[in-house]
């Protein structure tokens, strides 16, 4: 098919609010070996987005400055060595930058087909919280069934996900949320205790529910002075996760807690990772979680979506904290 010589995007217009996201154009970029070309239906909006709009994440080498890491819609063109994946074929992908347009290139590895009974919309919400989920919770924090786990977050993209594939690999989920209707929704995906973290100390919730032994993991996007608190949350051999740092990055840490209870602290982030790397985690994904979305046990919980040009206030959405689920820009 003949592509036009230009993409329309949105550009970050200087380090600020969200204002500065700007409709742009730019040339439309080429698949090289192993990429596709893909004409973008929807783009997931991830808090990295909002991190590198205030000038806080920058894009790794080689990666488009353009914000956004997941995407989904139609493969127009394809480079060398993509496998059996063909021009015309429907995938959501997990991009190092360049979500928000309507034309990006995509690892071959990294791209998955649409889940059965999904629309794009709901498709472009999947990689970015599927590949940091698997990839924190059960490939390095090694959650399997009839473990317990304590999920912060657990309103956000990220929580509703983690939440949802313990609960349906068999794990006992505690997770904490802000305010009562958000506790009641993350029940209802399958927690079985939701802490309201405004009104009640997870600490002590987690010590009453397990009468005193602990959780066997930790799923952690807070940071800071959370945690020795997650650290008392755990029980002997526990494992802690990190994968943000919303209340910053620096905690102390007592080790003699870490000594007591043999505990194991880890974390990850994705971005820049080699696509080998990601290319584990997406078989993973293939193998365990896809069948769980194409029979409809686990679906992403979409909050609201914005035209592409509607940008800024998607992001504003995301910095209110009002939202639950994701966040997707449609294209």
């Amino acid at each position: 098919m003949a592509l036009p010589a230009t993409i329309k995007c949105i550009e970050i217009d200087g380090f600020g609010p969200p204002e500065v996201l700007k409709p742009g154009t730019r040339p439309m970029p080429s698949a090289g070996g192993g990429e596709v070309l893909v004409k973008v239906a929807a783009a997931g909006v991830n808090r990295p987005d909002v991190m590198q709009r205030q000038g806080k994440y920058p894009p790794p080498p080689g990666a488009s400055d353009i914000p956004g890491l997941e995407i989904a819609g139609k493969v127009v063109a394809r480079g060398g060595g993509v496998g059996d994946l063909s021009v015309g074929d429907e995938v959501c992908a997990l991009v190092m930058g360049g979500g928000y347009a309507n034309y990006a290139v995509a690892a071959a590895a990294l791209c998955l087909p649409v889940p059965k009974g999904f629309d794009l919309v709901q498709a472009a919400a999947l990689p970015e919280t599927f590949f940091t989920v698997w990839h924190n919770l059960f490939q390095r924090g090694k959650l399997v069934a009839g473990e317990s786990v304590l999920i912060h977050g657990g309103g956000s993209g990220i929580g509703t996900t983690a939440i949802q594939l313990a609960k349906v690999l068999g794990a006992h989920v505690f997770a904490t949320a802000r305010g009562s209707e958000r506790c009641k929704a993350i029940t209802a995906l399958g927690c079985a205790r939701a802490i309201d973290y405004a009104e009640e100390d997870f600490v002590a919730v987690i010590k009453e529910e397990t009468q005193g032994k602990g959780v066997a993991l930790v799923l952690d996007m807070v940071g800071g002075d959370y945690l020795m608190r997650n650290l008392a949350c755990l029980a002997v051999e526990g494992r802690h996760v990190s994968i943000a740092t919303l209340r910053g990055a620096e905690a102390q840490l007592d080790i003699r807690t870490v000594i007591s209870k043999r505990l194991t602290l880890t974390g990850s982030g994705l971005r820049p990772r080699p696509v080998a790397e990601k290319a584990l985690i997406a078989q993973g994904l293939r193998d365990r979680v896809w069948p769980l979305l194409d029979s409809g046990k686990v679906k992403p919980v979409i909050h609201a979506t914005f035209p592409l040009a509607q940008a800024a206030e998607a992001h504003r959405l995301m910095e209110s904290g009002a939202h639950l689920g994701k966040i997707v820009l449609t294209v």
